[in-house]
């Protein structure tokens, strides 16, 4: 299923214009510079701020028309989330953090923990299951954390700086790895980031929000061939 949204947002001064569509499967890249309402766009995808007005549906699902006055909350609007910083219960063990949103819905704990650990072996975690989020490494936490995301099958995933907060080494190797998971699932999936390497590794379409609206939208190889602004063109520098 498809994600289409338009969506207005006043920020402060800012104010956030945006039509965006991810096909089912894709993953969709927004790229932007600090204070261009990236995080504030992801949110309203979410439902967990206030769209002044706009329209967001999510295959055949209706999540947000301010015209009829709909908003479905967020927990009931079948997200997986990921955040720059892993954001995991700190007093449960990585298992049961994983397998958190799949109890949440009503899940069994002995399937919850089957499902757990194949996820832990598609993470590359396998042993790890019983320790504490304290006890990982930056990238062991995230990896967690996008375990928790996507093994309740969401029919859309959000990520907010996913890698934002590891080290190199460490963010070269998650790329690789979460596109592929990414793709082992058919939902859309919308990436919030500064890093174009991020976008180029990871991401099908990129969109470049500055001030609020959208002012490129292509593959990274688009953005480098015909750069749109200034910021797009000082962006691709860094390839």
């Amino acid at each position: 299923m498809s994600l289409d949204a338009t969506v207005q947002i006043a920020v402060g001064p800012l104010t956030i214009d945006v039509r965006l569509r991810v096909p089912t499967g894709s993953i969709t890249a927004i790229l932007g510079p600090n204070g261009a309402g990236k995080t504030t766009l992801l949110q309203a995808l979410a439902g967990l701020v206030v769209v002044d007005r706009g329209r967001i549906t999510l295959g055949t699902r209706l999540l947000e028309d301010t015209d009829r006055a709909v908003h479905v909350p967020t927990e009931r609007r079948d997200i997986g989330m990921v955040f720059q910083e892993h954001r995991l219960l700190p007093d449960l063990s990585v298992r049961d953090n994983i397998g958190f949103g799949l109890r949440c819905r009503g899940m069994g704990r002995t399937e919850a923990d089957r499902r757990a650990e194949e996820w832990l072996d598609r993470m590359g975690l396998a042993g790890l299951g019983d320790r504490r989020p304290r006890e990982l490494s930056g990238g062991q936490a995230q990896r967690v954390a996008i375990a928790r995301a996507l093994t309740i099958d969401p029919a859309l995933v959000l990520l907010d700086e996913p890698l934002a907060a590891l080290d190199a080494e460490t963010r070269a190797a998650l790329r690789h790895d979460l596109r592929d998971h990414l793709h082992s699932t058919d939902a859309p999936t919308v990436l919030v980031t500064h890093d174009i390497v991020d976008a180029r590794v990871v991401a099908d379409t990129v969109m470049v929000l500055e001030q609020g609206r959208i002012t490129q939208q292509g593959t990274v190889e688009d953005l480098v061939a015909r750069p749109a602004s200034p910021y797009v063109a000082e962006l691709v520098r860094s390839l």
